[in-house]
């Protein structure tokens, strides 16, 4: 039965949750402040990642937290406020981040990691969006052995327990694919199965036409309010209401905030990165994604440029950005690649939503009926945005979802 269905929010989720839902035979229009993609999921690195079967844990050993808190790194950066506002949540990110907790984390995400490929794929074929996305993998760069040989012994188990592909290259076949980077690198491991996407915001906008073209509605404005009438539920938005049997929040790091006036406490933090993009020097070439796993960021040879991503930044959503770590991520850059001029006027900064269990939350909002929710997928909403619309269309329309998904619920809080 055709549903008139509004979702709230336009980046790589909230875009292929409506993307699913028309394609069902649904009437939905999607609301953002912003063009679709223009937010968080324009400013990732650009990697669909098969290979991320282990989320991102909060740092549990003394030496690496000894190593971040003067607050110099490259891959995590803090402000103090940030850590007091997000105090709880951050607690229970620790917590979940070792012994059987996590190992029971991983198993959940996983089973999300595992679909990416199969769910993007026909959504690239429908938008036409294959000349954005380069299959072939990234590579992960090591310095020391230590770090190499721990990094390989997990990889090893990731491809026995779920499938993960990988080449160990030393040095020499290192720099036969990327003859620029600068030398002393021992060498690193390909992961092979990972697409890579020259315009990620691209891609969500790409994505967001298809929708358009299978009947969807696209609508520019601010959510200023949404509110329970009798069976449904009314958007008060800038542009005037709107008016649906049911809302799905894919808010990203704003849902939090929207969630709290209708009377439901979810635990979201963030973590912000910033990103710039650069010319190579003359005669320098990027064949491949990068990433230098010892300091923390990546760089990715796009459209726009050679964009280098910064690591973590724990701190409030809307606090005034600080450049430092990507200073800091610059100049390690430009030791290990031949960076020449900034291309971008100034930095991007975005938010990742995070949960204090590093899985994202897909379902429906307890005692509210016709209202679903779809964010809090921290690093890998890009990754992750067309299953979670998948998964949630088959919710909605009352099938048994391809994935066991009571670990995604948001009442697990």
């Amino acid at each position: 039965m055709s549903r008139n269905i509004i979702v709230l929010g336009a980046g790589m989720v909230g875009v292929s949750v409506a993307w699913h839902l028309a394609r069902r035979g649904h009437d939905v229009t999607l609301v953002d402040r912003r063009e679709p993609g223009l937010e968080t999921s324009f400013g990732n690195a650009g990697i669909i990642q098969r290979e991320a079967v282990r989320p991102y844990a909060f740092p549990r050993d003394i030496g690496t937290l000894l190593r971040v808190l003067p607050n110099r790194e490259v891959d995590i950066r803090y402000r103090p406020t940030g850590m007091v506002s997000a105090a709880g949540p951050l607690l229970n990110y620790w917590l979940n981040s070792g012994g059987e907790r996590y190992a029971r984390i991983v198993e959940e995400w996983a089973s999300l990691i595992m679909r990416c490929q199969d769910a993007h794929a026909p959504m690239i074929e429908a938008a036409g969006a294959e000349a954005l996305v380069r299959k072939g993998g990234w590579l992960e760069l090591y310095r020391t052995r230590k770090e190499f040989d721990e990094r390989l012994q997990e990889a090893k188990e990731n491809h026995e327990r779920f499938g993960v592909e990988y080449e160990v290259l030393d040095a020499e076949a290192l720099y036969a694919k990327e003859p620029h980077l600068a030398k002393g690198l021992i060498g690193a491991i390909h992961w092979t199965q990972p697409w890579m996407v020259s315009d990620p915001g691209g891609l969500v906008q790409a994505y967001a036409r298809s929708f358009a073209e299978q009947g969807g509605h696209v609508m520019q404005a601010s959510v200023e309010e949404v509110q329970q009438v009798g069976t449904g539920w009314r958007v008060k938005t800038s542009e005037g209401a709107l008016e649906a049997d049911q809302v799905v929040v894919a808010m990203g790091p704003w849902s939090g905030e929207l969630l709290g006036k209708l009377g439901m406490n979810v635990p979201l933090f963030v973590k912000r990165g910033y990103h710039m993009h650069y010319s190579a020097e003359e005669g320098a070439t990027l064949n491949h994604w990068v990433m230098d796993a010892e300091k923390g960021f990546l760089l990715e040879p796009m459209r726009a440029g050679i964009r280098l991503t910064t690591g973590a930044e724990l701190a409030d959503l809307d606090s005034p950005p600080q450049y430092k770590q990507l200073a800091a991520a610059e100049k390690v850059a430009r030791k290990l690649f031949p960076l020449g001029k900034r291309r971008d006027a100034q930095p991007w900064k975005g938010a990742r939503p995070c949960m204090p269990d590093m899985k994202p939350v897909i379902g429906p909002a307890p005692d509210k009926e016709g209202l679903w929710l779809a964010f809090g997928h921290g690093h890998q909403g890009f990754t992750l945005g067309p299953a979670t619309g998948e998964l949630l269309a088959q919710m909605m329309d009352g099938e048994e979802p391809a994935v066991e998904m009571a670990p995604f619920r948001v009442d697990r809080f």
